[in-house]
């Protein structure tokens, strides 16, 4: 056969319709109902045998026609309750027989299975004791190591169920499943510290034992019973049986069951979250019905076994990252206390950063060194890996076969067939890598993995069929590294996060260093060049004098330079004054000092600068105070800040235009308003007003920007508040805040 072949035989293995076989196991009876008349509308076969009726006369007819009307009655009343696990059982008694009605509801169709009722059975005694749930409970919770519990968990069980073999079956990481426990009849093979390849659970199947928490085959060796009609009828589609009880399992299963020398299995998932962590197994060489009761009993120990092995490996995981608080202590400080970056901090204490992880090997890189210690690839090698990881997008990247998802490290797997490594989002190649050599050891497998599904010859062609030899079959695994832990993986975390803070805090005090120098140049370079300029503008005052704008033309023509001289120097004075200011409050230092003011005097001394301005332009400049206002603010700032707001109201006002401003107060604060009724500000200018070096272009040729930002800050530093309003053609209004003089009582 062409490899392609049996690789199409496998992909149609693995597609098995396993949850719509059409037919379920013949020691009990399965109906569909319709609701909420309770119609039979399917029915297995076998009803003829085990009810005396005909399946086809029973389609279409109340269920009470079947199983009498009180037993339907109390179907009915199993109906009312939000589950069904909650409802009183449901026994009746058929053609001498007793049995267990089951309910369930899946896709719109109402599943009713009927079991064989077994009221004594009498699990096995094990050392002269009979075991029972709470017991049970009583000793799983004694259990100090995960191992214990595993092993006391198979041995009760299979003191409660009576099967031949009892086993616990971890699934790894890769797909394949190990037996890590085992509680077995001496007759019987023994499978402890066996794996068994991925292939003996396909990944339909494992999808199952996530959905159901148990699943019983009493005899492997059955015919199954089809249901009638095959299909629904309703649908014209497979009956869904997922969640039956009696579902009819794969024929390969069945086989593969045989092969182990069982006839009887009943399987208990065991999840960790909404993972299947792994299953106990349990078989029988003989066919073993255990009844819904006990079923129900081992289900629930799967339930309380799931939660403890996921607490207590929570518990052995916190106990490892325990043991690293230590060493990741020192390594923090180190990157602490290092000069240039954390990386450099790291290089200090290499066997410190190996003993973390257990690591025979150790590279730093950061940017174009690369620091190595211990047993480590060439640096080329590992300049390769890091690009490769890099490409992974993992920050923290943890393998022990290397080899089989970066090929080229089989050139080095003598000292990196693990590798563990971590970087930080920084422009520049960094990271650490943690190197473990190959482990020479043997694996022992249940047969030989590679030969998990046989060929089987039949007149209409080739079929699969399970693997006939569970034979310990040892392979020697080559570029296997032993497995980083759980709370190896974590230190890798914790040094990413501890360099990741470490070096996120270099950049904040790098960037304040860079803040307070541009402070202080700023500082300086206002305090030095202000002395200059007013030297300027005293030299041009007295050549004023000296030429007369009404002299000759070459007087004039000077005087007129002069005056150009004399703008220019206040224009800088004014930009100084600016950026010194601006510079104060980036760095948090802009202060002021409050005094109590009346409003309508300060509101006096903006009108008799401001309103020569207004009137150049034949502007109606109006201010409105509400009698008494008191305020606690600065006086020369909160006058910058309405010459700035007045002012920029005039300048952008066209003329014989009005600026209206005001002053209301309210219990805590007094709200100054600067309105025009200029051309406007866009909308989508409007939000960055206040930012740094925002200017209306238009009408504004010597703005420096930095005026609103320097307003903001003034406000801002009295405690209050500044927004802006807007409307294209309409004009803009500009309000602030500044807190009132609270009286004392009886003032």
């Amino acid at each position: 056969m062409k490899p392609e072949d049996f690789e199409e035989l496998l992909a149609n293995c693995a597609d098995e319709p396993i949850r719509f076989p059409g037919a379920i196991q013949p020691h009990g009876v399965l109906l569909t109902l319709s609701e909420p008349g309770l119609q039979i509308v399917q029915v297995s076969a076998n009803v003829a045998d085990l009810f005396n009726q005909q399946p086809e006369a029973l389609l279409g007819q109340p269920l009470h026609a079947l199983i009498g009307t009180e037993p339907a009655e109390a179907v009915l009343q199993m109906l009312l309750h939000n589950t069904f696990i909650d409802a009183p059982a449901l026994h009746i008694t058929l053609h001498g027989s007793e049995f267990e009605g089951l309910l369930h509801r899946h896709q719109g169709v109402l599943v009713l299975e009927f079991e064989p009722l077994i009221k004594h059975f009498q699990p096995t005694a094990l050392n002269g004791r009979t075991s029972n749930l709470s017991k049970m409970l009583q000793r799983l919770q004694s259990a100090k190591t995960l191992q214990a519990l595993y092993e006391i968990s198979v041995t009760e069980i299979q003191a409660m169920t009576g099967y031949d073999r009892v086993l616990i079956y971890r699934f790894e990481e890769e797909g394949h499943g190990q037996v890590i426990a085992e509680a077995s009849a001496p007759a019987m093979e023994l499978f402890n510290g066996l794996f068994f390849p991925a292939s003996d659970i396909p990944e339909q199947a494992r999808e199952l034992y996530r959905s159901n928490w148990l699943r019983i085959i009493p005899n492997a060796d059955y015919e199954p019973v089809p249901l009638v009609p095959k299909l629904r009828p309703d649908t014209g589609q497979p009956l869904d049986l997922t969640f039956a009880t009696l579902r009819s399992v794969s024929p390969i299963h069945c086989q593969y069951m045989k092969n182990m020398g069982v006839l009887s299995s009943m399987s208990i998932s065991l999840m960790k979250g909404d993972k299947l962590w792994g299953l106990i197994s349990c078989g029988n060489r003989q066919p073993l019905y255990i009844p819904h009761q006990l079923r129900t009993v081992c289900q629930s120990i799967g339930q309380v076994l799931s939660l403890q092995i996921s607490a207590m490996e929570a518990l052995d995981i916190s106990r490892q990252r325990e043991e690293k608080v230590e060493a990741l202590t020192l390594l923090n400080q180190a990157m602490i206390a290092s000069a240039q970056n954390v990386f450099e901090g790291l290089t200090e204490c290499p066997q410190v950063l190996m003993d973390l992880v257990q690591a025979s090997g150790v590279a730093i890189i950061d940017d174009k060194q690369l620091h190595c210690y211990g047993n480590c690839p060439e640096p080329v090698q590992i300049r390769a890996l890091h690009k490769w990881l890099q490409e992974t997008g993992q920050s923290v990247f943890a393998s022990h076969n290397l080899s089989s998802v970066y090929p080229p490290a089989a050139h080095y797997q003598h000292v990196a067939s693990g590798v563990l490594a971590m970087s930080l989002p920084k422009p520049v190649d960094n990271g650490v890598l943690w190197f473990r050599p190959e482990v020479s050891e043997s694996i022992n497998w249940s047969g030989d993995p590679r030969k998990s599904l046989d060929l089987e010859n039949l007149d209409a062609g080739m079929r699969l069929r399970p693997r006939t030899s569970f034979e310990i079959w040892k392979v020697k695994m080559a570029g296997i590294s032993s497995r980083w832990s759980h709370g190896e993986r974590f230190a890798a975390h914790d040094l990413r996060r501890s360099a990741l803070e470490n070096d996120l805090a270099r950049q904040v005090q790098r960037e304040q260093q860079a803040v307070r120098a541009r402070d202080e140049l700023v500082a300086v370079v206002s305090h030095d060049l202000r002395n200059p300029m007013t030297v300027i503008s005293m030299l041009c005052g007295m050549m004023q004098k000296a030429f007369s704008s009404d002299g000759s033309h070459s007087s004039r023509r000077i005087s007129s330079a002069i005056d150009t001289m004399q703008q220019a120097a206040a224009r800088m004075n004014v930009l100084l004054e600016d950026l010194l200011d601006t510079s104060k409050i980036e760095a948090g230092r802009y202060t002021v000092k409050p005094v109590p003011l009346d409003v309508s005097q300060i509101f006096e001394e903006a009108c008799s600068l401001l309103a020569p301005l207004a009137l150049e332009k034949s502007i109606d400049l109006s201010f409105h105070a509400e009698p008494g206002l008191q305020i606690n603010a600065d006086p020369e700032r909160l006058f910058q800040v309405l010459s700035n707001l007045i002012g920029n109201a005039i300048k952008f006002t066209p003329r014989q235009g009005n600026v209206g401003v005001s002053a209301m107060g309210n219990d805590q604060e007094i709200v100054f308003s600067v309105r025009d009724s200029g051309e406007g500000i866009a909308p989508d200018q409007l939000p960055h007003v206040f930012d740094r070096y925002w200017t209306q272009t238009e009408n504004n040729p010597s703005g420096t920007g930095l005026g609103l930002y320097i307003t903001q800050g003034i406000v801002k530093a009295h405690g209050g508040r500044i927004e802006a309003e807007s409307e294209l053609g309409r004009g803009s209004e500009f309000r602030f805040t500044v807190p009132r003089v609270t009286l004392a009582p009886g003032t």
